[in-house]
């Protein structure tokens, strides 16, 4: 269903009951850039920690509009056996409704628009027909000055009606008393014959607050008054003479239309209101920036930490599933060789694994995945959901008797949740939005600095000596080096020691050294260190949220993705209140599993797997930055993950079902991955 401002409220209750309904909801996003000024490349350094990849993420593509969102809900129908689906492409731009909604600023990358235009992307429907939206904060700003409009009496704002409580007459500049004057013999004028209406000629804001306090001292009762717009915007006040259930009646009225233009104003972000409220598992493809934009344009903006942004997140999403994260682990990950959307899609048909059984409710849209319609959001949606069916279906096959559905419910699925893939980094490879970061060893990387002229080449010449090097660049004057034995870094060090034109520093030192630069941005102020001006602290309170929170060889990188990195990185009334994020800081939001049966063991997620083992082995397995289709492979993580020597455990172990009351088998997952 394609929805655009003019059919968006007349939709909303079919989207609020599709997702009411469904077992999984799934989503994509299609932007108007990716980022701002480094190439994707440089904006997904290969030794990025967490915490450095948000930083770059929300620094230079922030700025950007997510200008379509799709959503794909899907219901499993247990008596045909097959899943419902609903499909819904929102079109969104922040029309300002009134002057007092922001007037938001964004920008748009040349390759992105090229990119979606060659796909057939409708521009016309984002920017003439785009469904407006407010964040909470902009909402509650709004939500608080028609307060005020309605309890100001006095002048001070721009009351709808008259009320006795100016006690005496107005101050009215030189300048304004003969205007104000001939308002008042038309009022006047208008209480001793038989109409009951007056129509003021456009006047400023100023002049239309001396009005009301004029007309409120003078006429305390009898009047209702209110500021009207022409067809061209300009604005003036309508005199009407009433009695005081009239007048009640008109404020009534009044009131309605503001509340109707309120909700208009939040417009998209109603929808998200209704994914969050609901709580069902959201599934989509390298969804990182899917999920920080969704958060910024239409929940708050974005906090500076990322440990607040994973809190925010847990309250907005508390269920998440990234499908590239899914299919790059085990033991997906060694039946399939390319995990970008529609390859994917295209794999998950074939052997081992088998299509799921979709059918497209009644008044929805069909897609046919046989005529490709990828950069559609609800295209891209409904495939993922696609995909998220038949690697669970899959986990099915692991059970004792097998299973050919697995719900979206299912503890099988449990590991995957909260991880978010984290692309091109070597040996981290995903964000854990639920708890901790893996932390590897980084003991065999070096950072170098050198001369602006020096290329990829100069450094593989530089440490030819050492083997087989990886080189992942910072900016056009830092990289890192990954040498392939820790033996060799001292080695590095000692002849690098009298070098003029470079320097070198172990993995450590420049971690120390970016601390130590980071504790002097901090000054001593009252009870302990606080950032500078120059790390921004965002507040952000509103009436259900707040919170505080003070190259390839030959050259080097250029300044915009290709085609296909652009569409990787894009593959990515429920009125009730928010979730309350402070609520959530002060009562920690960890994700807990909830305990079995006595003596059952509990449900192992990957981060409790990964730290029982040593993370640096990922460094041996990785393809390297400039490889190509680095982003399409996924993680080699066959040196990660635990394996089982025996021969039972080397086929497709079996496990007990999910019904089971002993739940020890099940827990044996992720030995089996």
């Amino acid at each position: 269903m394609e929805i655009i401002r003019k059919n968006f409220k007349d939709s909303l209750s079919t989207v609020y009951s599709a997702i009411e309904e469904a077992d999984f909801l799934a989503i994509d996003g299609e932007f108007s850039g990716i980022s701002d000024g480094p190439s994707v490349s440089a904006l997904t350094n290969g030794l990025d920690t967490p915490e450095e990849r948000y930083a770059k993420l929300k620094k230079h593509s922030m700025d950007f509009l997510l200008f379509q969102f799709g959503l794909c809900t899907f219901r499993y129908d247990q008596s045909e056996s097959k899943y419902l689906t609903k499909s819904f492409n929102f079109y969104i731009f922040p029309k300002p409704f009134s002057r007092n909604s922001p007037d938001i600023k964004f920008i748009c990358q040349s390759s992105s628009i090229d990119f979606l235009a060659s796909q057939g992307f409708d521009f016309n429907k984002v920017f003439r027909n785009g469904i407006p939206y407010l964040n909470q904060e902009e909402e509650a700003q709004l939500r608080e000055q028609y307060e005020e409009r309605r309890n100001q009496a006095n002048g001070a704002g721009t009351p709808s009606f008259i009320s006795p409580s100016s006690k005496g007459p107005v101050n009215v500049p030189d300048e304004h008393k003969d205007f104000i004057n001939r308002v008042i013999a038309k009022v006047d004028s208008l209480l001793s014959n038989t109409e009951k209406t007056v129509d003021l000629e456009p006047c400023t804001g100023f002049q239309r607050k001396l009005i009301y306090q004029t007309l409120n001292w003078k006429y305390p009762k009898g009047l209702h008054v209110e500021t009207m717009e022409t067809e061209k915007k300009e604005r003036f006040i309508q005199i009407s003479r009433v009695d005081e259930e009239e007048r009640r009646r008109r404020e009534h009225e009044k009131q309605e239309r503001e509340q109707e233009e309120l909700n208009d104003a939040v417009g998209f972000s109603r929808v998200i209101h209704a994914i969050s409220k609901s709580g069902k598992l959201v599934v989509g493809h390298n969804m990182l920036l899917d999920v920080m934009h969704t958060i910024h344009q239409f929940y708050c903006p974005l906090p500076e930490d990322l440990n607040d942004f994973k809190e925010v997140t847990m309250c907005v999403f508390p269920r998440l599933l990234d499908t590239k994260l899914m299919a790059s682990t085990h033991p997906f990950k060694e039946l399939i060789t390319n995990t970008s959307l529609a390859e994917l899609e295209k794999q998950l048909k074939e052997n081992p694994f088998k299509p799921p059984r979709v059918d497209f409710s009644d008044g929805f849209q069909s897609y046919n995945t046989a005529t490709e319609q990828l950069h559609e959001a609800g295209y891209d949606a409904y495939i993922t959901g696609l995909c998220f069916i038949s690697m669970a279906n899959y986990l099915g096959s692991f059970l004792t008797p097998p299973r050919s559905h697995i719900s979206a419910k299912s503890k099988l699925i449990e590991p995957f949740h909260n991880k978010l893939f984290l692309m091109r980094i070597i040996d981290i490879p995903y964000l854990n939005i639920s708890g901790p970061d893996l932390q590897p060893k980084r003991d065999h990387v070096l950072y170098v600095t050198f001369p602006k002229e020096w290329k990829t080449s100069d450094l593989y010449q530089l440490f030819s000596a050492f083997g087989n090097i990886q080189v992942s660049w910072i900016d056009d004057t830092s990289a890192f080096v990954s040498l392939s034995q820790t033996e060799q870094v001292q080695i590095a060090m000692n002849t690098s020691r009298y070098a003029e034109s470079y320097k070198i520093q172990t993995y450590a030192e420049y971690i120390r050294n970016k601390l130590e630069a980071r504790h002097l941005n901090r000054k001593w102020h009252g009870d302990g260190w606080v950032e500078t001006p120059y790390c921004t602290s965002a507040a952000v309170t509103t009436s259900a949220y707040a919170y505080t929170h003070n190259r390839a060889l030959s050259g080097k990188r250029g300044f915009s993705p290709s085609p296909e990195e652009t569409g990787e990185a894009n593959s990515g009334v429920a009125d009730g209140n928010w979730c309350d994020y402070s609520n959530r800081m002060d009562q920690g939001s960890k994700i807990k599993t909830e305990a079995g049966p006595a003596g059952s063991a509990r449900v192992q997620t990957y981060a409790d797997v990964v730290d029982s083992r040593t993370a640096g082995s990922w460094v041996q397995s990785q393809p390297t930055e400039d490889s190509p289709g680095d982003d399409e492979k996924g993680y080699d993580q066959s040196n990660e993950w635990p394996q089982t020597s025996s021969k039972k455990n080397k086929k497709h172990k079996k496990m007990k079902t999910e019904d089971s009351q002993s739940s020890a088998a099940l827990f044996d997952v992720p030995q089996v991955w």
